[in-house]
């Protein structure tokens, strides 16, 4: 079975980018929003940012 990266649009705090990568990934949501804001605060906001905000316009929202 072939998984792809979308947006969730179920569990989603803002975009639902965290949320597809963790069912994606097999892993809690909650894990890896944590993981995210301390890469954010440690890379200085910028980076992991933009990325976030590149995600949220590339990667399409979940289909049912």
């Amino acid at each position: 079975m072939e998984m792809k990266l979308v947006r969730s649009r179920t569990d989603r705090k803002l975009a639902g980018v965290l949320g597809g990568l963790a069912q994606s990934l097999g892993i809690n949501a909650t894990i890896l929003r944590v993981l995210f804001v301390i890469l954010l605060f440690l890379t200085g906001f910028f980076p992991l940012t933009i990325v976030y905000l590149v995600l949220v316009f590339i990667l399409p929202n979940k289909e049912y």
